[in-house]
């Protein structure tokens, strides 16, 4: 790290030339191929994958994507002659449109029954050529524009569907720039210095911007999922900003102790940047965590998540100090610069609220650990009710179209018609027709069906679906018990005694597949991640009880986390107000992407703060001593970092989507508790508590792990039985390594 440190500070122009033409060639290549996202959630394998792919065998027709354009009068029916002559002219424009493949509207011997009850409300199905992935954003703005002009006075003209929801207004980039405005001014007031509190803003924006573009273009190798780009974006912001952070204090401090700029410059990344390089990797290793789970979309979200993180990580140990030796000594503020010249170089002793903090989680461990705990169960208790499932366009913010549309559709025809389930399956004679002729009575008969559509076949006769809507919206627990009731009991019955096999697909279907094996898979995929996790920190600090501490706190911080999202969306406790829609089930991908991200980020606190009690616990051997000291030195940074953090994620509320705002939620309370509750109260209490039983490593394991650059790399303290020193003092060689890390 030293020698990439000097040669990028004595190379400082090619070093930042090398730096733009990467991000100014990667974004020209992602403009000139253009973005390729996945709006597929699909599971291989799955009762509705099955049905899926059966009906887009049988009926090719219906294979791409389809979106409703709904229509409402206030006074009057749609059945009025100028309601109709309006309408049928309009889908006639719709149907002539490019990418559309067909449309059926409700004028029509076979179309009635798109027509409501009241006769206020009917609604027409438009299907394009393509699935949603592959609907250019012109044709669906087609569709909506020309849908939207027959609105008029009494005339109410809304749409939904998966295309059209992609066609919503974008909010640009309010949510990074809120976020960025918010991190420069977190940083102005600890440095206090302007100059000092762009660099690591100007850092991560060069490297999340070329991994933005590079996922762009990542999406033409593997499946991305279409919320990659943003979760990237909102994951690299905050660590990057973070690691430049930490580089910059250790520099400014270097400047305090009186080093030039090249070698203070040098110098942070040589010991802070090992700390950073640390700690990006393993957020890496976290998050290709998801690919123990083998379902396509996630890989390409750990990929490109893991893309990201790299290059911010790389900008920070190379760009930055480029940076910073341009800066020359205006990376301290005025005040400082004065008081350097007039004094000196001066050590900084520990003093102020950090310090009077330490020393009271050392008074009152029992009283201060059990508050924290308190505060962290009172948090999670809302996860205990937790539903993965699907947010439908119900969930979009009302003013929304599709949140209109789905709303219309709801009050004239039930719930269910946003959602209704298709019933697939392969034809074999004709005592598999009588059956499924008969089928329709059965399923009208079903609790929790409100009406079935008559069998259709495919043109060859071996293939044949119908359609149950449910009397529950799609996200209802309802509709869920109605699959389940569906696949366990009424369709077994009806196949007796015939060779059909019917398939229960849809949305609600589709998405319960998604959760059950997604929630099969968790514990593997937990296991794995938390156990390397474990195992790293155990090589890092040469102690059992260090590991284990820290995957307590990881799984608690996910815990808090998972009660704060299901109180905002599931139960709604502020979405609304936040633009983000009414309650919803959570989304089943959540969990997995959680674990990884905060487990992740979590790392850099737990190293940052036990690192620096871990060098003083190695020279002294007083446990006391260790945490206060460590804690009052490294609490005022983590909390800096954790509060940019913070403010980074929450910006992305302010996206306007909901998965997006979902993880934004999610992440910064994860952060919040952390290192607020976490980190420096609930971790210091137990090892005051604990006391020399913090380092305990059996001797037989000792000799047998290796040796990590984390921890010093002189002579190794030799050890009793719970892993006290001996009271000789270290040598000075010792003394340093984990120090510089720390801070």
């Amino acid at each position: 790290m030293a020698d990439l440190a000097r040669w990028c500070v004595r190379h400082r122009l090619i070093t930042v030339l090398l730096w733009l033409l990467a991000f100014g060639g990667v974004t020209a290549g992602a403009a000139l191929a253009g973005p390729v996202y996945s709006h597929d959630y699909e599971v291989p394998g799955t009762e509705s994958g099955r049905a899926a792919r059966l009906l887009k065998e049988g009926f090719p027709g219906l294979g791409g994507d389809s979106g409703t354009v709904v229509w409402h009068t206030v006074t009057g029916t749609v059945r009025a002659a100028g309601v109709e002559r309006t309408m049928a002219g309009t889908l006639r424009r719709i149907a002539a449109l490019p990418g559309v493949a067909s449309v059926s509207g409700p004028y029509g011997g076979q179309g009635a029954h798109r027509i409501s009850a009241d006769g206020h409300t009917a609604y027409a199905t438009v299907t394009f050529a393509r699935q949603a992935d592959d609907i250019a954003g012109a044709e669906a703005r087609a569709v909506v524009r020309t849908a939207r002009a027959a609105a008029g006075e009494g005339l109410r003209v809304e749409l939904g569907g998966t295309a059209i929801g992609l066609t919503g207004s974008a909010r640009g980039h309010t949510a990074e720039a809120v976020g960025v405005l918010v991190a420069a001014a977190v940083l102005f007031l600890a440095f206090g210095s302007l100059a000092a509190s762009l660099l690591p803003i100007a850092t991560a924006l060069v490297g999340v911007g070329t991994a933005y573009a590079g996922i762009g273009l990542l999406g033409h190798l593997m499946t991305v999922a279409d919320f990659a780009p943003m979760l990237g974006m909102l994951i690299g912001l905050g660590v990057g900003i973070d690691y430049a952070l930490f580089i910059v204090t250790r520099h400014r401090r270097g400047l305090k102790r009186g080093l030039s700029v090249p070698e203070a410059a040098a110098h942070a990344v040589a010991t802070t940047g090992r700390a950073v390089v640390f700690a990006g990797a393993t957020v890496c290793i976290a998050l290709l965590g998801m690919l123990v789970l083998r379902l396509g979309f996630l890989n390409g979200v750990a990929v490109a998540a893991c893309l990201t993180v790299v290059l911010t990580v790389a900008a920070s140990v190379t760009l930055l100090p480029a940076l910073l030796s341009y800066l020359g000594p205006y990376a301290l503020g005025r005040r400082e610069r004065r008081r350097l010249a007039e004094h000196g170089p001066r050590p900084e002793p520990t003093t102020g609220l950090a310090a009077r903090w330490s020393a009271l989680i050392e008074r009152h461990p029992r009283l201060l650990g059990s508050l924290a705990l308190a505060v962290v169960a009172v948090l999670a208790l809302p996860a205990l009710s937790l539903r993965l499932g699907t947010s439908d366009q119900g969930n979009d913010p009302r003013t929304s179209t599709t949140h209109q549309a789905y709303d219309l559709l709801a009050a004239g025809f039930g719930p269910g018609v946003n959602g209704p389930l298709t019933l697939v399956t392969r034809v074999d004679g004709g005592d598999d027709k009588l059956a499924l002729d008969n089928l329709d009575t059965t399923l009208r008969a079903t609790p929790g069906v409100a009406s079935v559509t008559p069998v259709t076949y495919a043109t060859g006769g071996d293939t044949a679906y119908l359609t149950v809507v449910p009397e529950s919206a799609p996200q209802s627990q309802d509709t869920s018990d109605l699959v389940d009731r569906l696949r366990t009991g009424v369709l077994p019955r009806a196949e007796r005694g015939t060779s059909l096999a019917v398939q229960v697909g849809g949305v609600t279907a589709g998405y319960d597949d998604f959760a059950e094996v997604i929630v099969g898979k968790l514990p593997l995929f937990v296991g794995a991640v938390v156990g390397f996790g474990c195992l790293l920190l155990l090589v890092a600090f040469r102690s059992l009880g260090i590991p284990l501490k820290a995957a307590a706190m990881n799984v608690a911080a996910v815990a808090a986390a998972f009660g704060i999202v299901v109180a905002v969306f599931q139960w709604g406790w502020g979405s609304e107000p936040l633009g983000l829609g009414r309650a919803g089930p959570i989304e089943p991908f959540l969990p997995v992407i959680m674990v990884s991200v905060l487990f992740g980020l979590s790392m850099d606190y737990q190293v940052f703060l036990v690192s620096r009690m871990y060098e003083e616990w190695l020279a002294t051997g007083d446990n006391r001593r260790a945490v206060r000291v460590g804690l009052a030195e490294t609490s005022r940074v983590i909390n800096s970092a954790a509060v940019i953090m913070i403010a980074v994620f929450l910006a992305f509320v302010l996206s306007g989507d909901r998965v997006i705002a979902l993880f934004g939620i999610a992440l910064a309370s994860a952060v919040a508790v952390d290192a607020f509750v976490l980190r420096t109260l609930l971790v210091p209490a137990l090892m005051h508590l604990l006391g020399a039983a913090n380092w305990w490593l059996p001797g037989w394991l000792e000799r047998r792990l290796p040796r990590l650059g984390i921890e010093p790399s002189g002579r190794r303290a030799a050890r009793d039985g719970l892993g006290r020193v001996p009271a000789h003092e270290p040598r000075k060689e010792e003394r340093h390594d984990v120090r510089d890390i720390a801070r």
